[in-house]
């Protein structure tokens, strides 16, 4: 069994590599450390990170900082769909 401190990588975010980017940015301006997945592949084949291409560029944060991230993304989402 794991300690439950155990540090793991975990998926928070997928779409283009401009909101990928974008959610970088943002979880960076609130000291979450992260990193694009899939960052070049997924630029300039997305089709080969994702089924059809769409969500082809993934943003990874720490497990322990996980939930504030998930808020933060959370927002990002409800104001891009507010935008559309």
């Amino acid at each position: 069994m794991k300690p439950s401190d155990d540090i793991e990588p975990v998926e928070v975010f997928s779409g283009t590599i401009w909101e990928a980017q974008l959610v970088k940015s943002l979880l960076e301006n609130v000291e979450i450390e992260t990193f694009l997945k899939d960052e070049n592949t997924g630029t300039m084949a997305p089709w080969y990170t994702a089924a059809g291409g769409a969500g082809s560029v993934t943003v990874v944060v720490s497990n322990l900082d996980y939930d504030r991230a998930r808020d933060i993304v959370a927002e990002f989402e409800t104001n891009m769909r507010k935008n559309e």
